[in-house]
Order: structure tokens, then C-alpha cells, then sequence
């Protein structure tokens, strides 16, 4: 892809995704504008060994935006980056198309592994604020990671992951169209567990109350018997 169609694309991502640009010229500010064409140029220089000074475009990259994308990162087409001070993808991370990211996410190692030790992040996926997503596994497809979550483990498509650590909420495995991919309608494991104990110890005490009234009843009974004989 040639080096205008390259930035024509870029714009056209931000514009779809961010409503607060209101023209192109606006985008030429924008963080991940900046970042992703300091990528590219850098990731061209590492594919071809020229590591230092992929990492020197790369860095002057991160003091310009606050963003720190390593030169051997793959990222796919329609990749967006909302806001995006604090976010780090290490250098063995793979991102698909129509990725979305939010401030202050990290997708890194463990630090205990070798060779491939980032993850894998499959097509539209959202990933929310804060999160972060440590080791070499694979986020499926049309998944959305909650703000503020810790992923460990690999995500089946399909899934909403919240929590830490990050805790799987399947969605009926149904693919999440464009416009679902925000960061506030997620589902929250942590209430339903409590709801569904609190409607369970509703019961109980139903049921203890219930049986109560009944043993009541037989005393009186027993009692009303004793007194007739």
C-alpha cells in the first residue's frame, strides 16, 4: 500500500471511530494518527534488520504521543487508539483488523517467556482503558475487554472479559457488530454472583420462616391435645 493510501486510511479510521474530529485536518494532531505513521515507517526498518534505528523512530514515536508501540508489533488494517497515553504493545504482539484500544492499555509479557510472549489479538476487538492483557495467548475474535481488566488466559471469540483476573462472559457466541464495540455496556460477573446470592439467601429465609410457623402449629396442636386428655 503506497505511503498516501496509507494516511488516507488512517484518517478515514479516526474519523469513523472518534466523534469528537470534526475535520480531516484535525487528525493530523491526533495521537494516533502520529503514532501509527511513526509505526509503520519503523516497522519497515526492523523487517529489514535495521533495528536501531527502527527503535529510534519508534521512540521519538512515544516522546511525541506517549504511546509505545515496538517496531516488530504486527498490526493489522482499521487498528485505532483512543486517546491512548500509556499504551504499550510489546514486540511480539499480533493485532488483526478493526482493533480498537483505549488509553493506558498494555499488551505485554509475563516476563517468563521466550520467543512469542505477547499476545495475539484477533478481528474487532475492543480493548477498554486500563486494561491489561499479559502473555502469549490469543484473544478471539469480535471480543471486548472491560476497562481496568487483567487478562492471563486465552478468550474464546465471541466473549466479554471483565475483572481481575479477567473472568469470560460468553454473548451467546454472536458476533458484536460495529456499534456495539463500546467500553460501558459490559456485564458485570461480580453483581450477578452477589444477586444470585441474595436472591438465594432470600429463599432460605423464606424457608426458615416457613418452618418455623409450621413447628408453631404442631406445639399448639400438641398442646390443645395434652389439655383434652
Amino acid at each position: 500500500m503506497g505511503f498516501i493510501k496509507r494516511i488516507k486510511e488512517e484518517i478515514a479510521v479516526i474519523r469513523q471511530r472518534d466523534p469528537a474530529i470534526h475535520s480531516s485536518m484535525e487528525v493530523f494532531l491526533y495521537p494516533s494518527f502520529k503514532v501509527m505513521l511513526h509505526y509503520r515507517i519503523a516497522h519497515k526498518l526492523y523487517k529489514k534488520k535495521h533495528y536501531f534505528l527502527a527503535r529510534w523512530v519508534s521512540q521519538r514515536g512515544v516522546r511525541k504521543t506517549g504511546i509505545e508501540i515496538h517496531p516488530g508489533a504486527q498490526i493489522g488494517k482499521g487498528f485505532f487508539i483512543d486517546h491512548g497515553n500509556g499504551v504499550i504493545i510489546g514486540e511480539t504482539a499480533v493485532i488483526g483488523d478493526n482493533v480498537t484500544l483505549y488509553q493506558g492499555v498494555t499488551l505485554g509479557g509475563t516476563g517468563k517467556e521466550q520467543g512469542k510472549r505477547h499476545p495475539t489479538v484477533g478481528n474487532n476487538v475492543m480493548i477498554s482503558a486500563g486494561a491489561k492483557v499479559l502473555g502469549s495467548f490469543t484473544i478471539g475474535d469480535n471480543s471486548k475487554i472491560g476497562a481496568g481488566s487483567v487478562v492471563l488466559e486465552e478468550v474464546p471469540p465471541n466473549s466479554t472479559v471483565v475483572g481481575v483476573p479477567g473472568r469470560v462472559v460468553k454473548r451467546n457466541n454472536k458476533s458484536l457488530p460495529q456499534e456495539e464495540m463500546d467500553h460501558v455496556h459490559l456485564p458485570d460477573p461480580i453483581k450477578e454472583d452477589i444477586a444470585t446470592l441474595h436472591g438465594a439467601n432470600t429463599e432460605l429465609t423464606n424457608r426458615i420462616i416457613d418452618l418455623e410457623r409450621q413447628m408453631r402449629i404442631i406445639k399448639r396442636t400438641k398442646m390443645r391435645g395434652n389439655e383434652e386428655l
